[in-house]
């Protein structure tokens, strides 16, 4: 099995308002996320790439242009805007143009990560 992975980068503003409204978490707050993207199969291609990765920029793009410096609950319509929502919500966009696409994992500060791996 050959597995690559890219990381890519944005800064968002959420707000987790399920929490109790003491939570620090339940006010409005950002982070600079950090997403890595894992693809795997048994065989390279014909380049001997599991994918090229200049292929995976269509992510970035869509990061760069529909999530960056904005606020992730208006986005996505979920006052549950977390980082393990955050990685599936990642995983099926990407899977849906990558069937190499294994997991996502997503971290909102560099000691905390969360992924999604069906």
């Amino acid at each position: 099995m050959y597995s690559i992975a890219k990381e890519f980068t944005f800064s968002a503003s959420h707000q987790l308002l399920q929490l109790a409204k003491d939570h620090p978490c339940a006010r409005l707050h950002g982070h600079n996320y950090v997403v890595e993207i894992e693809l795997s199969c048994n065989g390279l291609n014909s380049h001997g790439f599991v994918r090229d990765y200049r292929e995976l920029n269509a992510f970035k793009a869509y990061l760069d242009e529909e999530i960056d410096h904005r606020h992730l609950n208006d986005i996505f319509g979920s006052d549950q805007v977390t980082a393990e929502y955050l990685a599936q919500r990642f995983y099926d966009w990407c899977r849906g143009r990558w069937p190499e696409v294994t997991a996502v994992r997503v971290s909102e500060t560099p000691k905390t990560w969360a992924e999604y791996r069906p």
